[in-house]
């Protein structure tokens, strides 16, 4: 398999470049590339920039660019690189394809364009407190009542949520089958009465994900996506997405990159660190085993055209697994760079919006919160030893 960019694909690559050259605003790139949170609107206002010519990810009959997968996978990476904010929320890569894959005519005509322009922040409504790595468990419940669903239960880790104006959630609506054949996915509009949305502070002190309540919430069967009771294999087509973009190749490399610079600076036991023979050995491990995983993912993405529409490659849980261990490799690898920088400001972060620059060596700051929250890696999206399964079963036939 030749795993090189072609002309045409290389073309593509460059042309990308301009593109965030002449449209990403200057004020965007220089918050992300210190470190710093963006507001919604300028986040929104990024996603409208980088959807110009379509959203990157999707055909172009439902509002997208087109692209082939490798060009979506240029794009992202130069993205990252950049940097710009490559999405508003999950609408684009985790519902959109859902709604324009299984919704309704009706469903695609409301909230496609809607996410494609930046208007609808969603969140996803998946994992529960006693529902996991083992989501076909949940107990949130939708029952039917005339023309709507009364829906009553917990959804739990629900990032971004404090800002969303709409939620995708999985729910039970036939009790009494098999767990995974009586669950349905629903659309949500956070503004209904009953739903309320309580924070979660992490271990690096940010506030990224919630709690959401559902108290005799009524929600049109019309926001019900596909037939009901089918909403797992929806949610197996869309976790096989999130998996996908879940190996965060242009997250490694950017940390990588930015550890070697923090590295040229800092001096210890009186030698550059960038220098010294531990720390270059160390890079160069975190290096060869993400080279590893993007030569995987290129596997993945040169023969995924071959799948059937709705469905997803089980090797995604390959680049799942391989991707987080990675991430938090080059996490560990940064923090390691910054040294002493890496404590926190905490005069600064612990404001509301975190908007000042970081402290110290250029983007050292956000090297110890960034490691903290990459511990998560392995566990959302699906735990590393459901992924482990999921290739056995599926890839190697155990």
């Amino acid at each position: 398999m030749d795993l090189a960019f072609t002309k045409e694909e290389r073309a593509f690559r460059e042309e990308v470049r301009q593109f965030l050259r002449d449209n990403v605003l200057p004020e965007i790139r220089r918050k992300l590339a210190e470190g710093r949170k963006l507001a919604k609107d300028e986040i929104a206002a990024g996603a409208r920039i980088l959807n110009k010519r379509g959203v990157p990810t999707w055909p172009k009959e439902y509002g997208g660019a087109g692209w082939t997968l490798v060009q979506q996978y240029i794009f992202e990476e130069e993205v990252r690189a950049f940097p710009a904010q490559l999405t508003f929320g999950m609408g684009e890569s985790l519902v959109g394809p859902v709604i324009y894959t299984f919704g309704s005519e009706v469903q695609k005509k409301y909230y496609l364009p809607r996410i494609a322009n930046a208007e609808d922040w969603w969140c996803q409504g998946f994992s529960e407190p006693g529902a996991g790595s083992d989501l076909a468990s949940l107990k949130t419940r939708a029952v039917r009542n005339g023309d709507r669903y009364v829906v009553d239960g917990q959804k739990i880790w629900t990032s971004g949520a404090q800002y969303a104006d709409w939620i995708f959630c999985l729910v039970r609506t036939d009790p009494d089958v098999k767990k995974q054949q009586g669950i349905s996915f629903l659309l949500i509009d956070l503004k209904t009465p009953g739903v309320t949305v309580r924070p979660i502070r992490l271990i690096d002190g940010d506030h990224v994900v919630n709690e959401v309540f559902f108290d005799s919430v009524r929600v049109p069967i019309e926001n019900l996506v596909g037939e009901e009771n089918k909403g797992w294999g929806y949610a197996k087509y869309l976790l096989g997405n999130e998996r996908f973009g879940d190996a965060g190749v242009g997250i490694s490399k950017e940390r990588i990159r930015l550890a070697k610079e923090l590295a040229e600076r800092a001096c210890v036991r009186g030698a550059r660190l960038i220098d010294q023979t531990a720390f270059r050995e160390k890079v160069a491990a975190v290096e060869v085993q993400l080279k590893a995983l993007e030569i995987t993912q290129l596997r993945v993405v040169a023969s995924a055209s071959k799948q059937q529409k709705g469905t997803q490659d089980p090797a995604s849980s390959i680049l799942k697994l391989r991707g987080s261990e990675v991430e938090q490799a080059s996490a560990e690898l940064l923090m390691d760079a910054a040294g002493p920088y890496a404590l926190r400001d905490l005069s600064q972060e612990e404001r509301e919006g975190r908007n000042e620059p970081p402290v110290g060596a250029y983007g050292a700051a956000r090297s110890a919160p960034t490691y903290f929250y990459s511990r998560a890696a392995s566990i959302y999206s699906g735990s590393s030893e459901i992924q482990k399964n999921i290739i056995a079963k599926a890839i190697l036939g155990l």
